[in-house]
């Protein structure tokens, strides 16, 4: 068998221009693994790569999907520590809405005996964003104050499951009602929904004016803006999208205010520090495995919806992951 079907993206534009093709099946090259997908994670950047909009620099025609859980299937050269057959979950830079994806061999994570293909699949773009955000540049420590902003979206969901087990306390913003539920259930102190209340004046008052250590924002904008009237003197600011628009101009200067830091991350930077990868992916596995980490997989679509599955992410009503069944005609 040469041939396989993948999403194809031709040119930026509208859920319209999702195509469902027959491809050639990639070959590995050096370092890298062909893998047998089973399940593909959708992410908000998945959107932004489809609508030429991604931050980040994307070439057309495209296979979009940016996460994988599969088996591998093939080895290329210099590939030593994986062999055929190995259950894995990477992060790939595009390809994974096919039904075959070549991955570099390094990246890739043995899925631990027990935790399923579609947990495998739903976390390493959001669980590894989380867990950096909060360990490798947030260094939270218990009693420390987080707020998260979109806390009933896949990334906030597990920024809330993380900062609560490593015994913060978690204030989560949401602009949809009803999306409140979840966070809570995971632990967070208090839900504010954007749309009905002063987020700023509400921090304060749960903080008793002093305001959060660390801020988690993927929304830009407006929001970000506040956000840092929100955050204490000397705290630190994360931002990871610009889901409401392009972020304010006057970064620095609402720095200086109160001596706060900030950082636009990016979870790709994080892959030239092996050891760092290495470990956000133990630690995320080891709390798929052992129960105290939910990827929350509320949909899965076959990949003929690939369309329908753009249109459930950006109309923002779910609120946890969604998935691709790239091996199946059948969603569940």
């Amino acid at each position: 068998m040469n041939n396989m079907r993948g999403v194809v993206v031709k040119k930026p534009g509208g859920l319209r221009n999702i195509e469902l093709e027959d491809l050639d099946i990639p070959k590995p090259g050096p370092g890298q693994i062909l893998v047998k997908v089973s399940y593909c994670g959708c992410n908000w950047a998945d959107t932004q790569m489809r609508e030429g909009i991604y931050p980040h620099k994307t070439d057309y025609p495209l296979v979009l999907g940016l996460e994988i859980a599969g088996e591998v299937v093939d080895l290329g050269p210099n590939v030593t520590h994986l062999n055929r057959g190995q259950s894995i979950s990477t992060l790939v830079e595009s390809g994974g809405y096919a039904n075959f994806c070549v991955a570099d061999a390094e990246l890739a994570t043995v899925v631990p005996q027990g935790l399923s293909m579609a947990s495998a699949a739903a976390y390493p773009v959001q669980g590894l964003t989380a867990y950096h955000m909060l360990h490798t540049i947030g260094k939270i420590s218990a009693g420390n104050w987080v707020l998260v902003h979109a806390a009933g979206g896949g990334v906030g969901l597990f920024v809330t499951q993380l900062a609560v087990r490593a015994g913060a306390k978690v204030i989560g913003t949401v602009g949809t009602a009803g999306k409140e539920e979840k966070p809570l259930a995971y632990g967070a102190s208090s839900v504010i929904n954007l749309k009905d209340n002063d987020f700023v004046q509400q921090v304060l008052d749960l903080t008793e004016g002093r305001g959060v250590d660390l801020a988690i924002d993927s929304l830009g904008a407006k929001t970000l803006d506040k956000t840092f009237s929100a955050v204490r003197f000397m705290g630190h600011i994360i931002n990871i999208g610009e889901a409401e628009g392009n972020p304010i101009e006057n970064i620095r200067q609402r720095c200086l205010a109160r001596s706060q830091t900030f950082t636009r991350f990016h979870l790709g930077h994080v892959i030239g520090f092996t050891e760092l990868w290495r470990e956000g992916n133990r630690f995320i596995l080891d709390g798929l495995q052992n129960g105290w980490l939910n990827p929350t997989i509320v949909e899965t679509f076959s990949i003929e919806e690939a369309r329908k599955m753009h249109e459930a992410i950006e109309n923002r009503t779910n609120s946890g992951k969604l998935l691709l069944k790239t091996d199946s005609k059948t969603g569940h």
